[in-house]
């Protein structure tokens, strides 16, 4: 039977992403202790990293406070512009993009306080 080995069905290796840099700018390097660039090699996991389940792992993983100002629900806070490689991701499939080995994802604040 294809895919199996033995009686068990293959198993798929799980997808590995090297994502090159994460940039915080505009005030929402803030949010991160102040620092503006991150190099991160995310972990293996069964599916496919898209930008949705980044947005988790940076919430737990790099987010150091006041979430509110960074997330709502699933996503970016409106006034939070996000580049993938230099392109809006509005225009790449915004939350459901896939991650490429050395992408860069850019996320600028717009909001400022008065």
């Amino acid at each position: 039977m294809p895919g199996t080995v033995g009686f068990w069905p293959a198993l798929e290796p799980p997808v590995c992403v090297v994502v090159h840099c994460f940039y915080f700018r505009g005030g929402a390097e803030l949010l991160f202790d102040g620092v503006k660039k991150h190099q991160v090699t995310l972990p293996c996991q069964p599916e496919p990293w898209d930008i949705r389940n980044l947005l988790k792992w940076i919430r737990q993983n790099l987010l150091k406070e006041r979430p509110e100002l960074f997330m709502q629900g699933e996503s970016v806070r409106p006034g939070i512009l996000v580049l993938i490689n230099d392109a809006d991701w509005e225009l790449m499939g915004e939350l459901d993009y896939k991650l490429q080995d050395q992408d860069n994802v850019l996320f600028i604040s717009t909001l400022h306080g008065g």
